[in-house]
């Protein structure tokens, strides 16, 4: 096996994890817009660090990078804006 094929293999193998791991809480809020578990410091900045992943596979030419944190930033971008949105509502009820 060449080193190549390893890598390649390694990469895809991340972006399936990566995947696997951002879109069932992505779909989970927006079924049921329940945000009060999430951390929104975690989730901007697991964002912010995806969408810099994307940026750097581009540069590189890495297409599972590109591909994975494209999903990962999207999913990051739905749940943080979902959040925001739940904890605003939450303020101004108190209010």
């Amino acid at each position: 096996m060449t080193s190549t094929l390893l890598i390649d293999i390694v990469g895809y193998a991340a972006a399936i994890c990566m995947v696997c791991g951002y879109l069932p809480q992505a779909i989970y809020t927006i079924r049921t817009r329940e945000t009060d578990g999430i951390a929104l410091p975690t989730f901007l900045l697991m964002g912010l660090g995806s969408i810099f992943f994307v940026v750097q596979g581009l540069l590189i030419g890495n297409l599972p990078l590109v591909l994975t944190n494209v999903i990962t930033s999207v999913c990051a971008i739905i749940v943080t804006i979902i959040k925001i949105r739940n904890d605003w509502r939450r303020r101004k009820r108190r209010n």
